[in-house]
């Protein structure tokens, strides 16, 4: 299985009035890990959309466990888990040290410009 850790501190920004990062910025910092496994892997997202290539989300989930906090830094680790016909899958735990903060799913499709679904590219099925 593909996988990488990308490291993210947090920003000021990145946190609500009670001075812990946002639920919304979790999912924004999986897209970051996920992109850069791409790139790691030989490709970049801009390349893709290039040759008529683009990725929705269709399933998100997330597992909050405990809260990350301004000047934080994180390691986000991704692992893309299948990519099968239209869709892949990937996971993400985001940690402080060693302390798991927070995990994540997402289900992304593959469609055309105009968005109808079409088969992944064989290099992002990840075998």
């Amino acid at each position: 299985m593909l996988n990488t850790d990308v490291e993210i501190r947090v920003r000021y920004n990145d946190c609500d009035p009670m001075r812990v990062v946002h639920h919304c910025v979790y999912p924004v910092w999986f897209e970051i890990a996920r992109t850069e496994l791409l790139r790691r892997c030989g490709h970049a997202y801009k390349d893709l959309e290039k040759l008529g290539v683009f990725m929705v989300v269709t399933h998100l989930s997330v597992r909050y466990r405990k809260p990350a906090v301004y000047d934080d830094i994180l390691r986000v680790h991704v692992e893309q888990k299948s990519g099968v016909g239209v869709k892949i899958q990937h996971t993400y735990q985001v940690y402080r040290g060693e302390e798991l903060l927070t995990e994540g799913e997402t289900t992304l499709c593959c469609v055309s410009a105009e968005g109808k679904p079409r088969r992944l590219p064989e290099y992002l099925l990840g075998e």
